[in-house]
This record gives structure tokens, C-alpha cells and sequence, in this order.
């Protein structure tokens, strides 16, 4: 097969205009191990690691609903040296709790059990991930390496490529941890621009596919009201009700001063047609599309 004649299922995503408001999946808690070797194609799962470490820390990520994933500073390998780890969490009271750790051998990894088990501390910078897992899928790799190599020049502390975070075909993905907002169809300068704003509190509408720490329907809400009255802080917003009829959700958000407002916001999810999802993937698959039907003041 010639490179011309090569399915790149980012490629096709952005010819269709395929809509990825709605598409980050849920999560609170975030598991990252550095891992600076090559990632096998499934993650962590297919590392060469202590049988017994590997199950205690699957079992407690699992235990937690927590994504676990391995990450390595864009461009050059460093040398030597130990890893890194982290515990990042989004709590129910709002709070962003951190905790880290390094490991050097198999056996150091344990500790992550021990951090799943406390809460962590408050603050403290978030963490950029960009899916790079070329092994996964190939536009994790070509759209996601140009989008970290431009973010780390920038940000170098934050940056961190990462293995699989879901929606191959929006790559490039970038995921704000542990904010747990996830963005797509980003390229190196969009990137730029979409990061800057989201440290500075600005979150926008444009290249947003949700937040980790609500349901589609509501990411969709979430998304239409940030469009129609401009880019909010990650708290600026909240989801106070979700009713579901026979045609779809009525969400409530309410919005914190300056954004005080009491909004009904009406979504619908249809399925796509028949399509080919990933790069890998088959032939006729289909996925939902959340749409917002309407926005009105409560």
C-alpha cells in the first residue's frame, strides 16, 4: 500500500467534519507512569514489568475508575536516571490534588497503591498530555509528536506525551490534567493558542471535546453555552440538573458570577452512519453525535 493509498482515520474525520463535542470519556483520576522505553501497542498493560507490582497497581487504578497511562517528555530520550510518577485527581468538592513519586525499580511502583488511598495535595501546576501512541494507532503519532515537540517548547515542565487517551480520530489530542479537559483536531499553532488560554483561564468552545468530569449530553451543554457567550474558567460553569425525555436532556447550567445565569440547554444524540473510526478499526462502525437543539435563560 502506497502512503496515497493509506486510511489515516484523522484525515477522513476532518474531510467528513466529524462533530468531537461530547467525545472526552469520564474520569476523575489520572495515573501517570514515565516510561521513557518503547510503549507496547495496548500501554501499560503490555509492560515487561514484576507480575505482582503490575497487578497491585492495575487492581487499585481499577478499584479508583482511574486512567492509567504512560507518558515521556517529548523529543530527545534523556539518559539514565529514575522515572517518574503521578497521582493526579479532580475531587466531587472541585479541588485538583496532586501527588508524585519516582521509581527505578519494578517493585517502586507499589507506592502508587499507597497514593490512590489518600487524597494528595492541593495546587500545583496541571500536566499537558498529548497522545503520541503511534503503536495504537499512526495519527496519534504523525498529528500528535509535531503538537508536543511545539507545546514543550513552551511549556517544558508541563508537556508529557502520552500513551492512548481515546478519539484517534481527532488527533491531535491534548488532555489538561488534573483539570480533565480534553481538546482535538489540534494542530502545532492551534495548540499553542488553545493551551496558552486554558492556563490563563479561558477556556473556549473551539477544538473542545469535554470535560472528564461530566456525561456526553452534559459536555454538549456545556460546550453550546461557552460558544454562544465566550471562554470561561474550568469552574465558572456548573451542571446543576440533567432530566432525560424520550427525545433527549434538558441540562441546567448555572454560572458563577461573572457568568451569573440560570440556563436550560436541550441535547439530542443521533448515530453516523456506517464508518471506519480508526486507522485499524473496521468498516461500519458508528458512534453517537450530541447536538444542541437549544439554549435559552431559565
Amino acid at each position: 500500500m502506497t502512503p496515497a493509498e493509506r486510511f489515516f482515520c484523522a484525515d477522513a474525520a476532518r474531510a467528513r467534519g466529524d462533530a468531537f463535542t461530547g467525545t472526552a470519556p469520564y474520569g476523575r483520576v489520572w495515573v501517570l507512569i514515565e516510561c521513557r522505553r518503547s510503549w507496547p501497542v495496548n500501554g501499560f498493560d503490555g509492560l515487561d514489568l514484576d507480575p505482582g507490582t503490575k497487578e497491585l497497581v492495575f487492581s487499585a487504578a481499577r478499584a479508583n475508575r482511574a486512567r492509567l497511562l504512560l507518558v515521556r517528555r517529548p523529543g530527545r530520550r534523556r539518559p539514565g536516571g529514575s522515572d517518574r510518577w503521578a497521582v493526579l485527581r479532580h475531587d466531587d468538592s472541585g479541588a485538583l490534588l496532586q501527588q508524585w513519586g519516582s521509581w527505578r525499580l519494578d517493585q517502586d511502583l507499589a507506592r502508587i497503591v499507597t497514593a490512590l488511598r489518600s487524597p494528595g495535595e492541593q495546587g500545583g501546576p496541571p500536566v499537558v498530555l498529548v497522545c503520541a501512541h503511534g503503536l495504537h494507532d499512526v495519527c496519534c503519532a504523525v498529528r500528535g509528536r509535531p503538537v508536543g515537540r511545539a507545546l514543550s517548547e513552551r511549556w517544558p515542565d508541563l508537556v508529557w506525551e502520552s500513551t492512548h487517551v481515546g478519539g484517534d480520530r481527532f488527533a491531535a489530542n491534548v488532555v489538561v490534567v488534573p483539570d480533565g479537559v480534553y481538546y482535538g483536531g489540534l494542530d502545532a499553532a492551534s495548540s499553542l493558542t488553545v493551551v496558552q488560554e486554558h492556563l490563563a483561564g479561558r477556556i473556549h468552545a473551539d477544538h473542545l471535546r469535554g470535560f472528564t468530569t461530566l456525561y456526553p449530553p452534559q459536555q454538549a451543554a456545556l460546550a453550546a453555552v461557552l460558544r454562544h457567550f465566550g471562554p470561561a474558567g474550568r469552574t465558572d460553569y456548573a451542571i446543576v440538573g440533567t432530566v432525560r425525555d424520550k427525545d433527549g436532556w434538558h441540562v441546567t447550567v448555572s454560572g458563577r458570577p461573572p457568568h451569573g445565569r440560570l440556563l436550560d440547554v436541550e441535547v439530542r444524540a443521533r448515530p453516523t452512519p456506517p464508518l471506519r473510526l480508526t486507522c485499524r478499526g473496521p468498516e461500519g462502525s458508528s458512534a453517537l453525535v450530541y447536538e444542541v437543539v437549544s439554549l435559552r435563560e431559565g
